[in-house]
């Protein structure tokens, strides 16, 4: 046992060395390799291993702002090619911008002084409402004479690069005035180009064109509604003046148009697609009626109104007194009369104020127009009712429209109905009685679509 220990915990002998193999006896007396040195090689060393030099040029290590001295104008031959275009690009919007403003303030100042005679508010200003921080630190009283709410008034209001805004109310017979001018868009040339591509290819698109377009909205007889009064003698004062002195005109539609437009607007409108179209032997060869009643074409039709449009001549595009809507009315509510008066001009292409002197006269009589027609405006009672049946028809179409509509909706929720019960009668059905019910309903489905072809036949 003892020997068995001794021999089990000894230390170990050593190994055999292998025998040596006559493949490789070549190799027995060849010495052991020695690991290679990583110290930097020397120039000479790299010159006597005859390693050839590299093509990149050495970087010369400069101070840091001494860029000229690290770089050359080869470096920046793609910046020398963009930022030109990034320049003009930049100068052409700039350019535009000013240019249609200059437009908009040419036009403003040409007639700023009519709109003044006529109007109590020419422009965008007033007081703006006292805020929480306004009325904490010294009461709502003072917070409301404090000079700090009033907002500097501007005539033009930009709404964008092309588009601008002119506001004016205060004035007898109407609630207000809105003056809208659209102008090229020189900012962006190649938008303005392919506009003008796409009118010449497609009918369906229009040219760009520069226009004013006012559109005036008659009070008919709503001034206590829409004229704030801030207190009871105020509201008194308002009525009482209603009464004397009526808004109320009759409804028609009636329109003055150059006959290069007469298609488009019609088109475009549906209250002038209300009317019939004559000439008038008053007016130009290049202008035309659009009226629903030859009596209101010749009460409107006066001696200053055809001088005002001779003498706009071309810049002249349409006079439009009208109750209906733009666009068709689907509903029997967009059918409610809202009187309102809209002359649309062409813009001339100087922005000079002498060049508006053309067209004032016809926006001078527009101005005037709303109370004419509180004058005026009242025809016979045959005419009325002509124009009145107009209206009744193309209400009872609507009617009709909604009742189908209203129809289809019963129908269809009927049909639901009678499915969601059939689908819980079917629930509670055997497999057997399913298979019966469903023959007789394919049986009834057969016969009903006999009776119809027979129908057909």
């Amino acid at each position: 046992m003892a020997d068995y220990l001794k021999g089990l915990f000894a230390g170990q002998k050593a190994a055999p060395s292998p025998a040596s193999e006559d493949d490789f006896a070549d190799f027995a007396g060849a010495p052991d390799p020695s690991p290679a040195s990583i110290s930097p090689i020397t120039p000479q060393a790299a010159t006597a291993q005859g390693a050839a030099p590299t093509s990149s040029t050495e970087v010369v290590f400069t101070r840091w702002y001494r860029v000229w001295e690290r770089t050359s104008p080869s470096d920046f031959y793609a910046e020398a090619v963009i930022l030109p275009f990034i320049f003009l690009l930049i100068g052409i919007h700039i350019w535009g911008r000013r240019t249609n403003k200059r437009k908009a303030k040419g036009w403003i100042s040409a007639h700023a002084p009519a709109l003044e005679k006529e109007y109590a508010l020419v422009g965008f200003g007033g007081r703006k409402a006292p805020t929480m921080n306004d009325v904490q630190p010294s009461g709502m009283a003072k917070s409301l004479d404090s000079n700090d709410l009033v907002l500097p008034e501007e005539l033009v209001k930009e709404k964008t690069a092309q588009e601008y805004l002119i506001y004016a109310t205060g004035r007898q017979n109407v609630a207000f005035t809105d003056v809208k001018i659209t102008l090229f868009k020189r900012y962006n040339p190649a938008t303005l180009l392919l506009e003008f591509l796409f009118s010449l290819i497609f009918d369906t698109m229009k040219a760009p064109s520069e226009r004013m377009e006012a559109t005036s909205y008659a009070f008919d007889g709503r001034e206590k509604d829409l004229v704030p009064a801030r207190s009871a003698q105020q509201q008194e004062a308002i009525e009482s003046q209603a009464k004397s002195r009526s808004s109320i005109y009759d409804q028609f539609v009636f329109a003055v148009v150059h006959k290069d437009l007469m298609r488009t607007i019609r088109d475009d409108r549906y209250d002038i697609s209300l009317t019939s179209t004559k000439d008038h032997a008053k007016l130009p060869i290049w202008a035309t009626t659009m009226s629903e009643s030859a009596e209101v074409t010749e009460k409107l039709i006066t001696p200053d109104f055809v001088k005002a449009v001779e003498s706009a001549g071309d810049a002249f595009e349409y006079l439009v007194v009208t109750d209906q809507p733009i666009d068709k009315p689907k509903k029997l509510d967009d059918v409610n009369p809202r009187k309102r008066l809209t002359l649309s001009l062409r813009m001339p292409s100087s922005s000079q104020t002498s060049a508006y002197e053309a067209t004032l006269p016809i926006f001078n009589f527009f101005l005037r127009l709303p109370d004419i027609l509180a004058q005026q405006g009242h025809f016979r009672p045959e005419v009325s009712r002509k124009i009145r049946s107009v209206r009744e028809e193309e209400q009872k179409k609507l009617s009709k429209v909604s009742e189908e509509e209203k129809a289809e909706e019963r129908r269809i929720e009927s049909e639901k109905k009678k499915k969601e019960m059939r689908d819980n009668k079917l629930k509670g059905m055997s497999a057997e009685e399913q298979r019966k019910f469903l023959e007789q309903e394919r049986v009834r489905s057969g016969k009903k679509q006999e009776k119809k072809m027979a129908r057909k036949a």
